[in-house]
């Protein structure tokens, strides 16, 4: 199994366990250069109804989700991370700091 097979099963259970609403797969997939994506249809009671991620083979992967936060991780020390509600935070090396 290649590391971008592992590390897409991986965020889908991950994904599973955060938001266990049913959903469809809108598309998915890897391409030459290992970046992953995947892209799903929450329905209607979704705020954000086609939430998304991506993992990029540098480290750095991006959350679309389905409640409308997003999140966003560099892979080398910086993440940020914006609630439904607008808000949230940023990291660079391990201290938050609020929008």
């Amino acid at each position: 199994m290649r590391y971008s097979d592992m590390y897409y099963e991986l965020t889908v259970r991950i994904t599973d366990l955060i938001m266990p609403n049913g959903y469809s797969y809108n598309s998915h997939g890897t391409n030459s250069q290992g970046n992953h994506y995947c892209s799903r249809d929450y329905g209607s009671s979704a705020p954000n109804q086609n939430s998304y991620h991506y993992s990029n083979s540098d480290g750095s992967y991006y959350y679309s989700n389905p409640n409308g936060s997003t999140y966003y991780n560099s892979g080398s020390g910086r993440a940020d991370y914006t609630g439904p509600s607008g808000g949230g935070w940023t990291s660079n090396g391990g201290s938050r700091q609020s929008k």
